[in-house]
């Protein structure tokens, strides 16, 4: 009875509306037939009843028809706004099933009105209150929202979040790089049935980023950008992602996982965050509560103004190389062009120059790679060492161009022509422009948090905490170093470590971030370097030097630890038990061959920073060194510690 009264509550509008059409329906047709009907129902005895029946026929017929319209409009639209969100929905990584919803047809407008209730699935059924139905993005909202309102105004449709994503999860991280990763590993390590929710804005699943500017341009496999596995120095294969997708659950079944888990929704971006709510909204303007939340959104690369107010041809052929599509494109344009040009002497021009530069030998592809400093990677280490690495460089088929500021880039005669101040000019096909990272804070405003002005990126207590309930990992974190001072590290290492304490503060761990982070960088399989603390070229250096051996090779050092991603194979036991070589140490050499050694950088005496130089495996001893703030009268007896003496 109190579905017959419903019924009757949401039809009696659409009767009376088809009452009054049927009415107008009828004039008309007695104009054409050139008489006029009664205005009125007429009651008397002779000829009126007739003409009544027949009205009341037509009125009845009308609103019949009327319903039925109605009901497959409203059953029509809906079927296209599912199939629509479905559409949007869908993943390319992921295994979604193709699902049409819709409301079964009844034989009368009272039983499709029933349908609200939802019983027991049939082959075309409506959304359940369990997976509702996501709202529509930005670009679709005008277009749809006449769809939507009346389906919602029905009942047919909840406005709930995405059935993809629920509406409340315990831990929300946001970002999907490897802060966010480790972290994720941390919570669940220290809380097993934790629900866990990553929202990347990228396409993939969680990934590590060194290997795209190293080992995987180095792959003989042809298909490496799509499987983008690669082989580590050592020779051993491995693939890019930290896990593969059955590591993970699908969002929607995140809520009710008996044993919770991690969950990753992927192409979806968070533009607004509540902090005093405890919830965020995305880009498709759906909300997310949550208990605690995590902030890894990594940065954005820079790029060069003139390239930024250049024509927009010279835009489509410059590369920002920070992201899986990233090597892809630029994988797939270096084997098509003749010409490439690098901007920046810093890790990441110098790696794609010597990756590019090895290819260039058996392809013809001309590289070029200029910078505003002296010699490569200038802004890092002294002058001697960056001459040295320059000539390395050039080795393997770079051509460098040192001192060189660009005015102006154009397209002329389908190439790029780049402009220096200093009146020289270079043509080229293509240009990478590697020149640093800007840390990503998009979120600040609208949470509230506090921007550090001179080292960019989110400020942080000693246990990573923004706010009492968020916290902030990676290259977005500017924390406090109780050595160095305030810092932000934009590298694996401090991703990896300080991912890991926010997780485990968020369970309750209240760990303060004391860790001194390490970064390597690879100019190929025999040439590389390990660093800590502030490696600055302006500050004072001492550099003690040895002569190599085939193991002091990233490869040997890859080979030894078994793994490609050195930071992770660290331990802190090495450090307390490091024993200084007997063997003399040399004064600082200027040779020109510089095969193994230490590089110490000093502020007022005191070691804060460390590069040892195709010397691995021993970044626990340098750590120790900065950590115990000392003051050393002879360097050369430090270097002692790493052994670098001995074959």
């Amino acid at each position: 009875m109190l579905k017959c009264r419903t019924a009757w509550r949401k039809l009696a509008p659409l009767a009376r509306a088809s009452s009054t059409l049927c009415r107008q329906n009828v004039r008309r047709t007695g104009l054409h037939n050139g008489r006029i009907p009664a205005a009125h129902m007429a009651t008397g005895p002779t000829g009126g009843g007739r003409e009544n029946q027949v009205y009341a026929l037509l009125v009845g017929v009308t609103c019949l028809g009327g319903a039925i319209y109605a009901y497959r409009t409203v059953k029509g639209d809906k079927r296209r706004y599912l199939e629509r969100i479905e559409e949007i929905s869908s993943r390319p990584h992921k295994r979604t099933e193709e699902a049409t919803a819709s409301v079964h047809v009844e034989a009368t407008a009272t039983e499709a009105i029933e349908t609200e209730a939802v019983p027991k699935p049939e082959p075309e059924v409506a959304p359940s209150s369990e997976e509702p139905s996501p709202p529509v993005p930005d670009a679709e909202t005008a277009t749809s929202s006449e769809t939507t309102e009346p389906l919602q105004a029905a009942g047919l449709v909840p406005a709930q979040p995405s059935p993809m994503l629920p509406s409340h999860v315990p831990y929300l991280l946001i970002g999907g790089g490897t802060a966010s990763f480790a972290a994720a590993r941390s919570i669940r390590a220290r809380d097993p049935g934790a629900r866990v929710l990553i929202v990347t804005d990228e396409p993939d699943l969680p990934y590590m980023r060194p290997p795209l500017s190293k080992e995987l341009w180095f792959s003989d496999d042809p298909a490496v950008t799509d499987t983008l596995r690669f082989k580590q120095w050592n020779g051993k294969e491995r693939s890019i992602y930290f896990q593969p997708s059955s590591f993970y659950i699908p969002p929607e079944e995140l809520s009710n996982a008996e044993n919770g888990g991690v969950a990753v929704l992927t192409g979806k971006k968070v533009v607004h965050m509540d902090v005093r709510g405890n919830k965020v909204k995305l880009d498709d303007d759906t909300e997310v509560s949550y208990d605690k939340c995590l902030i890894a959104t990594g940065g954005v690369p820079r790029n060069l103004q003139v390239i930024d107010r250049a024509e927009e041809e010279v835009k489509k052929r410059t590369t920002l190389f920070r992201k899986i599509e990233d090597f892809r494109s630029l994988d797939k344009v270096s084997r098509n062009i003749k010409s490439i040009t690098v901007i920046g002497g810093g890790f990441l021009g110098s790696e794609l120059a010597c990756a590019l530069g090895r290819r260039s030998q058996d392809s013809g592809l001309e590289v070029i790679q200029m910078f505003p400093e002296r010699g490569n990677m200038g802004k890092v280490l002294p002058e001697y060492l960056s001459n040295w690495t320059t000539d390395k460089v050039k080795k393997e088929g770079v051509k460098v161009i040192s001192e060189a500021l660009v005015k102006s880039v154009t397209c002329k005669d389908d190439q790029l022509e780049i402009k220096l101040k200093d009146g020289r000019s270079v043509k080229t096909d293509h240009i990478v422009a590697a020149v640093g990272l800007e840390p990503n804070v998009d979120l600040a405003k609208s949470a509230g948090l506090e921007v550090d002005s001179d080292f960019g990126g989110y400020r942080v207590n000693a246990e990573l905490q923004a706010r009492s309930n968020i916290w902030v990992a990676g290259d977005a974190a500017c924390f406090y170093d109780i050595r160095l001072g305030r810092r932000r590290v934009e590298h694996h290492d401090h991703a990896v470590v300080s991912g890991r304490l926010a997780g485990e503060n968020m369970t309750g761990a209240n760990k303060p971030y004391w860790h001194q982070s390490m970064f390597w960088s690879d100019l190929g399989p025999d040439v590389g370097y390990e660093a800590i603390g502030i490696v600055d070229s302006s500050l004072p250096t001492v550099g003690v030097f040895a002569k190599a051996t085939a193991k002091d090779t990233p490869k040997a050092a890859t080979e030894e630890s078994g793994t490609g991603i050195r930071s992770e194979s660290e331990t802190e036991d090495v450090a307390s038990n490091a024993v200084a070589s007997s063997a003399p140490a040399p004064a600082v050499t200027q040779k020109d061959d510089f095969g193994k050694g230490v590089i110490f950088y000093l502020r007022d005496k005191v070691v804060v920073g460390i590069i040892l130089w195709n010397v691995f495996n021993r970044m626990p001893i340098a750590r120790k060194i900065i950590k115990d703030g000392e003051e050393h009268a002879d360097l050369n007896e430090v270097a002692k510690l790493f052994n670098i003496h001995e074959d």
